[in-house]
């Protein structure tokens, strides 16, 4: 029977975020536990291929990787690589492709370079990776399948995943020599421009359907890229994959092919949905006949690497006199306020000063609260719930309409299931504040009007403004090409 490695790391690096990612913000598993966790046993159940568990290590949307750290967790990974090179037919791998270490890099790059020193040339490795990762010509030269998610918020996560370990047991069962065929776009876009309901990345899905459909293509991908920490890796890419040796060519065009398809668009891509100032953002909010209504804080977007610590849109609200409208905000992070109300029971009172004071941004509030509940913070794919990230506690602003989750670190709030652990239904506010970008489906579906709110902080919108250094010049829409 083959067999095949698998491990994970997940680390999408925001550099606007001052701290460092340690061992603490990951999640680490092996054994049985990381095959449960990644979901991944049906592929190779169905391929007949036996699965070698290597390391899961994944801190989701985070900041630079402290440097003794990644050395750490990548040499769990290369040390079950060692231990099992003698009977591995092939490697799979779902690395994020948008970390950041401190003085290094790319660590998914890193990583893929020094596990080539050990298993040489040949041994296929397989990527499943996010769309928001940064690619090389050194990197995909490296890996035989490389294929990202379609879909952004990514739908698709697990299929892919599925897929691309489908690919590889097929390829270790009938060996190939191929490589990914790469080509890099001098073209730079944010998430929230690249939603896939929408032009015209939904065209570009479409074309890499169709091209997939040629048996002579194994798999064809486009890589948004990540902007969030200034490298020369930054900007779009291109990863079409031959299904034999005889095709590596013939991908090669079709890879020139899709590259000029997405080049050919540039000047589509756009914000999906409404988009507004802070101010006036505010104004459709309080403004709206109906609920409910969702803001995203889009420049405290905590699924790209942001903290989650602004106060900015809590005090839009609290400068309101007699507040009429219901608002829920999930979640703010604030670790010292989250420790005055931790020893407290529900409907107990205590004053809070809510904001950590980084900056103007994150500018501190006194506020009277009452506890209401408290859960974990659950982490959750679609239906699936993988792990927890930190806790929080509900409270209500005495004499206010005002409800917010007080978080002890970063919590991602992406579907509604994780307000039902408070015990409470976002869709009875009228207006619910969440810490995103692009909004993710539960919340555009569940609501009756949303709006972009173009807030600064560590995830700002305005890409075209961004003090880049080191990224390849010249870069649409930063430069007119």
């Amino acid at each position: 029977m083959k067999k095949v490695l698998v491990g994970s790391f997940t680390t999408e690096s925001n550099s606007a975020t001052p701290y460092k990612t340690t061992i603490k913000d990951y999640d680490i598993e092996f054994g049985q536990k990381l095959i449960d966790v990644m979901e991944i046993a049906e592929p190779f159940e169905e391929e007949g291929v036996e699965i070698i568990p290597g390391v899961y290590l994944n801190a989701n949307a985070a900041s630079v990787i402290d440097k003794d750290t990644f050395l750490y967790i990548e040499g769990l990974l290369l040390k079950k690589v060692k231990e099992h090179l003698n009977e591995i037919d092939g490697i799979y791998l779902h690395l994020h492709g948008a970390s950041y270490v401190e003085e290094i890099g790319s660590g998914d790059h890193h990583i893929i370079r020094e596990i080539r020193k050990i298993v040489g040339p040949y041994t296929p490795i397989a990527v499943s990776c996010d769309p928001h990762g940064n690619l090389t010509k050194e990197y995909c030269d490296a890996i035989q399948i490389l294929r990202s998610y379609r879909e952004s918020p990514h739908t698709d996560a697990m299929d892919t995943r599925r897929y691309t370990a489908k690919l590889l047991c097929q390829l270790v069962k009938n060996p190939q020599h191929i490589t990914t065929c790469y080509r890099k776009l001098p073209l730079i876009l944010g998430g929230e421009q690249s939603v896939s309901a929408d032009e015209p990345v939904r065209s570009i899905n479409q074309y890499m359907d169709e091209m997939e459909k040629d048996p002579r293509v194994m798999s064809a991908s486009w890589h948004v890229g990540y902007l969030r920490h200034d490298c020369p890796e930054a900007g779009c890419g291109i990863a079409v994959i031959p299904a034999t040796a005889d095709d590596q060519q013939y991908c090669e065009q079709k890879a020139d092919e899709l590259a000029k398809y997405v080049w050919d668009r540039r000047h589509e891509f756009h914000y999906t949905g409404l988009t507004a100032m802070p101010e006036d953002a505010f104004d459709m909010a309080m403004n709206f006949e109906g609920k409910p209504f969702v803001i995203t804080d889009s420049g405290d977007n905590t699924t790209s690497g942001a903290p989650g610590w602004n106060t900015y849109v809590l005090r839009q609200f609290l400068a309101v006199k007699d507040l009429k409208k219901s608002v829920l905000f999930g979640s703010i992070r604030d670790a010292q306020s989250y420790a005055v109300l931790q020893p407290l029971q529900k409907g107990e009172r205590t004053t809070i000063h809510l904001g950590v004071n980084y900056n103007y941004l994150s500018e501190p509030v006194d506020l009277e609260v009452e506890v209401v509940s408290r859960s974990a913070i659950f982490i959750q794919h679609g239906e699936v719930l993988i792990g927890t990230k930190g806790n929080g506690i509900l409270v209500h602003v005495v004499n206010s309409p005002i409800d917010i989750i007080v978080a002890d670190q970063t919590g991602r709030v992406t579907n509604a299931s994780q307000f039902d652990a408070f015990g409470i239904n976002w869709k009875d506010y009228d207006i619910t504040v969440l810490k995103q970008g692009y909004i993710f489906p539960d919340f555009k579906t569940g609501s009756k009007g949303y709006v972009m709110s173009l807030t600064d902080g560590a995830t700002p919108q305005d890409t075209k403004n961004i003090p880049f250094k080191l990224i390849m010049r010249p870069m649409y829409p930063i430069d007119e090409i």
